[in-house]
């Protein structure tokens, strides 16, 4: 089985971890003014405790978002750097598929929506599907394409088994989301960490969807980053007059 090297800095939490056959070694640090200083020390402490040399790695995995504009960005330059210097390939996981696994093997759910808090009143979501049977049972089918959204927009189509979900969207939003009936008994503490980016990178690997590391991108969904003062005024009016 192929070792991969996982980086994961889209939220405020960031993690690495080390999947080597079946086993999984994993660091986090909390503090999203931490996330570049903290990775590459909890790298060298990974590979450290596994005995093992980046070289000796098969690829650089990370996060690609969506998520935190500064995050992901921090995710894909630092996996491009440690996968250029080792001659490795990288390979981009999609945050919200490795939030719906996470999801997946806390509940055992097959049908699993993942909703990450985008900030400025809005979400980024998904919708997954897992085969329960095979070698490939943690393989996430995409079920909606990573979309963003107002939390009161985000539809979910009909699953063949009950929907589980997933991510912060449904505490930083709990309004938006009362009654709605995939809102019930969300798993709202999941969120994206290395430990599923490293397990969906090995099978991302296995399909030869690597790419070199100068070609490995982050996902933006939000095209305008940063709002004037008076545009700012003008969200929070509207939030305080919804």
């Amino acid at each position: 089985m192929p070792i991969i090297l996982a980086i994961e800095t889209s939220s405020e939490l960031a993690s690495c971890a080390l999947l080597c056959a079946n086993t999984l070694l994993a660091r986090s640090s909390s503090g999203v003014r931490t996330h570049s200083q903290s990775i590459l020390p909890m790298v060298q402490e990974l590979l450290a405790e596994a005995g093992l040399a980046l070289s000796d790695c098969d690829a650089i995995a990370f996060g690609a978002g969506p998520g935190s504009f500064t995050g992901v960005r921090t995710a894909c330059g630092i996996a491009q750097g440690l996968a250029f210097g080792a001659g490795l390939p990288a390979v981009p996981v999609v945050t919200l598929a490795a939030m719906a696994l996470a999801c997946r093997q806390h509940s055992g759910a097959a049908d699993v929506l993942a909703v990450l808090d985008a900030r400025m009143g809005e979400v980024y979501w998904a919708q997954y599907r897992f085969d329960n049977t095979g070698a490939d049972a943690d393989a996430c089918h995409e079920v909606v394409a990573p979309s963003l959204c107002a939390p009161g927009d985000v539809a979910p189509l009909p699953a063949a088994t009950p929907l589980a979900a997933c991510g912060n969207g449904f505490t930083a939003y709990a309004e938006a989301f009362a009654g709605r009936d995939f809102a019930d008994g969300a798993l709202a503490d999941v969120m994206p960490h290395a430990g599923q980016v490293a397990q969906l990178a090995r099978i991302e690997l296995a399909f030869g969807r690597g790419v070199k590391a100068a070609e490995a991108q982050p996902l933006y969904l939000r095209n305008k980053i940063a709002f004037t003062s008076a545009e700012r005024l003008a969200i929070n009016a509207a939030k305080a007059g919804a």
